[in-house]
Formats: C-alpha cells, structure tokens, sequence
C-alpha cells in the first residue's frame, strides 16, 4: 500500500496546449471533453490542438534546435541535471499528479503512483545517460585518424496511449532530450490532464522555451499533422498496430522520417503440467488482467497443460470470484481494478464477450457490466477456447482471459508462436529444463518497430 494519500477532487489546473513555455488556446477555440470513467461524468473541457497548433509547435521546438541556440549549446551534464531536476519536482508533486491520473484515467490510486514514479525514474536514468553518448576514433591510411559523433536527430514528434499516459509521456521525453532533442508531444485524447501538467514542472525545473511542446488533440487531426509534418525529424509512436501503419505511410509519404512503434500485443502463457497451480492461478489471471486489462503486453492467451487443465480452469474462477469484491471506486485503498478508460473500450469488451459465447467458448463467470454507473466490467473467465475464435485472435484490452487446452509442449509453443502480435511471452512450470526450451522456442516476433 502506498504511503501517499489520494487528493480525490483534484484541482485541474492545465487544459489548454503548450508551446514554447506557455500555456495557450487551440488557434480554432475548440476544445473537447474529458469524461471521469468510474462515474460517466465530465470533468472539463480541454483545448483541442489541430494542424494550425501542429505547426505552431513544431516551429517552436525547431526553433529550439537551431545551432547556437540555448539548448542545442547546453553542456550534456547540464542537461542531465536539468532531466533530474524534472524528476524532483514529480516526485514532489506524485500525490497531485496521480490522483488528476486517477480521475482521467480510471487506475487505482496505488498503480498511478507507481506510474508517476516510474516516470520519474525514467528521466532519471537518462539524465545519467547524457554526457555518456561517445564517438569512436577511427584509424585512417597514412597515420591519419577520423572520429565519430552522436548528434541529436531534431524534432521528435512523440505520440503517447491512454493506458499509462503520464509515465509514457515521461519515457518519450526522457529519451529524446536525453539525446539533446526537442520534442512535440500528443497526448492521449481519452486521458489528457496528467500529460498537460508537464508544462509547469518543465518551466520549474528550467527547460527552454521550444524544447517540449504539448498538443493535446485528436489523431486524425493533431496526430496526423505531426507524422506528416516535414520538420519533425522522428516520430515515436506507441498505440493500436492500424495507427502504426498510417504513421509509418505517413513518413514514407513526406520526408521519411524516423519512425520508431511500438504497437498491440496478444501475448502467449504456457503452463505446464509440472506447475504449482496454487502459485500460478494468480500469476496468470493478474498478468492478463494488469491495468484492467489494458495493457499491450498484457498475458491474454492462456495455454494449459490437459493433464491440469480442468484443476487450472476452478482455480481461476474461483480467483476471478474473489477479484470481483476487488473492482471499485479507483482512490479506495482495498480497489485492485478500476473501470474501462471509456465507453467506447467498455463497449468493445462486452462485444468480443458476447461473441466468443457466440463462438462456442465457455464462459466460465463474469461477462458483463459489474456497477450500474462507471465503465466497470466483470472479471470474466473463457475456457474451451479456440485458436481461431476472436477473443485468441484480437486485442481485446480488458479483464477478460481465455484458457486453451495443449497436449504436448511443442503443440503449445507452435500455438503460441501463430499470431501476427508479438510483445511477450511467458512459461510457468517447475521444470527448469522445459522452461529455458520455451523461453528459446518463442518466435522473434516484438511488435516494435525502429
């Protein structure tokens, strides 16, 4: 349990966009609304940034990057302090941070701290990194030599997902000022708040103007202008694999820009007859069920051993039963899941619920609404799964696991291995042997793409 206290109605002190150190209004005055997903209710409007914004950002952060400006002359210790200082103040301020993190998004308190300080830890570690970035000497003919050195790519366009919105923001910055880079970051539409308070810790901690922008917006608008955007150098993506193929079209279609992505998973679990199912029931439900479910690496096909499969399957449900009494109001202590991120999410997993019972897999408990107001869905439990069903096939991004039944390990690892997603990968079993030949076995697929 952590030692910090929720702020349950937090002030929300940032929604309009940020560009080169202030805080202004969209160009078009528009603004959208961010909605609580535990009680359905609106918690403000924010500015909504479109191309006009796209492009006011990207000059200012280009304007950072000129060649004897603040930044780009800023000695690489300084700019390692500077990523520290940053990780201070957010350490400081976790309380705050996590409770708008927890209103916007939905997560228990306790994970959205454990997010916030995971944020902090990132630009920590590249603040080391910073004068740490070396060339090489090179031998050359004649008693001759040659060097190399690392310079930063530009203007980094860096697009963050709704799962873990603050931190992620956090690991996109981290790396590219690490490196010396500015940066336009689009925050997720669904979650935007905790990313916008960025703003006032980056002023605090001393950053230039232009060096971090933010552009809270929608994707086919303020996100598509920043992957077309001929300025912006590099594109950092993480979100649903039919975005990652518009961004990488989008850089192919303009000034071939870096591209790096990181994109959907249905990651594989094997569990083999040796396991202690008392130790690895809960393993395997948590880790299909972590942030709600709405986690790309998340375990969401479960492979069971036959000789174990029906003793694995009541453990399960009987776990999910007593997780069910744990799904609540996210600032509660004794709350282990919170809501869906929104109603559309909401609606997707009760409508890939409905069709694998369609499809002629068991539902075994849960599958359905759990709180007649807030986007909560029951923990929800499938056996007598198939591969070609659409709950083993798709993303489902909710606390839903599927169980399939194997009768020999090579079946299960080839299983495994045929999905077009990647991410992780896991094998539970008490056979040392077994396991490190499933862990060489997975397929090299990751799902990322630099």
């Amino acid at each position: 349990m952590s030692a910090v206290k929720p702020i349950k109605k937090p002030e929300i002190k940032r929604t309009q966009l940020f560009i080169d150190n202030q805080y202004v209004n969209s160009v078009s005055g528009k603004t959208f609304e961010t909605v609580n997903p535990a009680t359905e209710d609106v918690i403000c409007q924010v500015q909504e940034g479109d191309k006009a914004d796209v492009d006011k950002a990207v000059a200012a952060a280009k304007k950072a990057m000129m060649r004897k400006s603040v930044w780009r002359t800023m000695d690489p210790a300084v700019r390692g302090k500077l990523l520290n200082r940053i990780a201070e103040i957010i350490e400081r301020d976790v309380a705050y941070i996590a409770s708008v993190e927890v209103l916007d998004n939905g997560k228990p308190f306790v994970n959205a701290v454990g997010d916030v300080r995971i944020g902090a830890e990132c630009l920590r570690f590249y603040g080391g990194y910073c004068d740490k970035l070396e060339g090489k000497t090179l031998c050359m003919p004649n008693g001759k030599f040659g060097y190399t050195r690392y310079e930063p790519v530009g203007v980094v366009g860096a697009i963050t997902p709704w799962n873990f919105p603050f931190a992620l923001s956090c690991f996109k910055i981290a790396h590219a000022l690490g490196a010396g880079n500015s940066v336009v970051l689009k925050p997720p539409e669904q979650t935007p708040l905790s990313s916008l308070l960025l703003g006032d810790i980056l002023i605090e901690a001393g950053v230039p103007p232009g060096v971090v922008n933010i552009i809270p917006g929608f994707g086919p608008t303020a996100g598509a202008a920043l992957t077309a955007h001929n300025d912006v150098n590099k594109v950092t993506f993480t979100g649903s694999t039919e975005v990652g193929h518009l961004i990488q079209k989008a850089s192919g279609d303009t000034n071939l820009k870096r591209v790096t992505l990181e994109l959907g998973g249905k990651s594989a679990l094997i569990i083999g007859k040796s396991a202690d199912l008392d130790k690895v029931v809960p393993l395997a439900q948590d880790g299909c069920f972590v942030n709600m479910g709405q986690t790309c690496c998340a375990l969401t096909r479960t492979f069971v051993h036959e000789d174990v499969y029906d003793e694995f399957v009541k453990k399960s449900v009987e776990y999910a039963r007593q997780t069910r009494a744990k799904v609540g109001d996210p600032f509660l202590e004794n709350v282990k899941y919170g809501p869906q991120v929104d109603k559309t999410q909401f609606d997707k997993i009760l409508d890939l619920i409905e069709c694998g019972k369609k499809e002629g897999a068991k539902l075994e408990c849960g599958g359905g609404r759990l709180i007649e107001k807030g986007y909560f869905v029951e923990p929800t439990v499938f056996s007598n799964v198939t591969d070609n069903m659409r709950i083993a096939k798709e993303e489902i991004f909710g606390p839903v696991q599927q169980i399939m039944k194997f009768s020999n390990i090579e079946e299960a690892i080839d299983r495994a291995n045929d999905t077009e997603y990647g991410l992780a990968a896991a094998v539970f079993t008490n056979d040392i042997s077994e396991a490190i030949y499933v862990a060489h076995a997975f397929g090299v697929r990751t799902g990322v793409d630099q």
